[in-house]
């Protein structure tokens, strides 16, 4: 069930003044020290972000993804971190103990990961397996009642302050009855489990990733999501789908940032006594940026929707990511160059978002998976059609 509309609006009005009044002043520090503020993580914590979108029965407040994607749009107006702090609660991590835990699992720990007392990291990608799960190696053995998990992760968002880890693990080769994936929840002082250093990153600073090893980590059999062993490879294409079309709003968020940047920048800035903004071709900078905002945020809205009402929850979701994030790459750089050497500069906002947002087009599935999931989803549908 969705957010009543009216309660939603407040909902969407307290984050947009927090994102402006509270954590843009602040960008500069957070890029500096590569860290949010406590003070910011208190209170995005006390207004529920750690799980607007777990089910109120647990403790969130409850956001279907239509409502998901005005909120993804107004947090991906500031630093891509503030949203990357709580995002795994809401998104990839906790979704999968939405859709897939048991009563047990669900009672344990959703109301922890809506309160932001437990931060919960999605376990998966590995040093050849990333956006395709199925190259998985990290292994689950059954030994008496317990799970034994050895292998290793890499690239994993807040796992430098993580509590649980939703661990992706074969328990099997892939056969008939499918790919032999399953999925864990271990907690991070489990011994066995090794969270490295902190990963030094092209941009998102104060978004933390790091590489995971888990060496003869053992875990009952309480801790097999959904209690069966072939949860895992559906809990992971559910769960990234959806979150591929969050992704795409928090695109549109940072172009719209971006897009405002420019139009401030163009209208005040001069050369030659004129404002840059009086120029043709720099007016044709703007217009094309204006066009991919208000493309991508359509799409995202209409993908959204079709989730919700399960019109599609395949195709719909890739495209969404695909445009939205290619988009805003291509804004981005629109804006450093209508900027000109000031863009170049550190402490400028958009020297800050060119960087942020170049990881859009690589995390939960790159472009050229998104290309492959469409075009080979098309294709495949027509096949279908044509037999029946």
């Amino acid at each position: 069930m969705a957010v009543d509309a009216d309660d939603f609006a407040e909902i969407l009005a307290q984050v947009k003044q927090f994102v402006r009044s509270v954590v843009m002043p602040r960008e500069d520090e957070i890029l500096a020290t590569d860290r949010i503020p406590d003070d910011i993580r208190d209170q995005a914590k006390e207004m529920g972000l750690f799980g607007y979108a777990i089910p109120e029965e647990w403790g969130g407040i409850g956001l279907d993804l239509t409502q998901d994607v005005e909120l993804a749009m107004e947090l991906g107006y500031t630093t891509l971190s503030l949203r990357s702090m709580f995002g795994t609660n809401n998104g990839i991590a906790g979704q999968v103990l939405v859709n897939f835990g048991t009563d047990e699992q669900k009672k344990r720990w959703l109301e922890p990961i809506a309160s932001g007392e437990v931060v919960a990291s999605f376990a998966l990608t590995e040093p050849g397996a990333g956006s395709n799960p199925s190259g998985l190696r990290t292994k689950a053995e059954l030994d008496g009642d317990d799970w034994v998990i050895n292998g290793e992760k890499c690239f994993i968002t807040n796992a430098p302050s993580a509590d649980l880890f939703v661990t992706f693990a074969r328990t099997r080769p892939a056969d008939a009855d499918g790919p032999g994936i399953a999925v864990f929840l271990v907690p991070a002082d489990t011994p066995g489990v090794e969270v490295g250093p902190k990963d030094a990153k092209m941009g998102q600073e104060g978004a933390w990733t790091a590489s995971i090893s888990f060496t003869d980590v053992r875990v009952p059999a309480s801790a097999l999501v959904g209690g069966s062993e072939d949860v895992g490879y559906r809990a992971a294409m559910i769960s990234l789908a959806r979150g591929r079309v969050h992704i795409a709003a928090l695109a549109v968020g940072a172009a719209q940032r971006a897009l405002d940047e420019s139009v401030a920048y163009a209208a005040t800035a001069t050369q030659g006594g004129t404002p840059i903004g009086e120029f043709q071709l720099v007016q044709a900078m703007l217009a094309d940026q204006l066009t991919g905002v208000l493309a991508g945020r359509a799409l995202v809205r209409d993908c959204a929707r079709k989730w919700v009402t399960e019109e599609d929850r395949r195709l719909a979701p890739s495209a969404a990511k695909l445009y939205c994030t290619e988009m805003v790459g291509k804004v981005a750089d629109l804006a450093v160059q209508i900027h000109g050497g000031t863009g170049y500069m550190r402490g400028v906002p958009v020297e800050r978002i060119y960087r942020d947002v170049r990881l859009l087009r690589l995390y939960e599935g790159t472009s050229e998976i998104q290309r492959v999931i469409l075009g080979s989803g098309l294709v495949k549908a027509e096949r279908r059609k044509q037999k029946g």
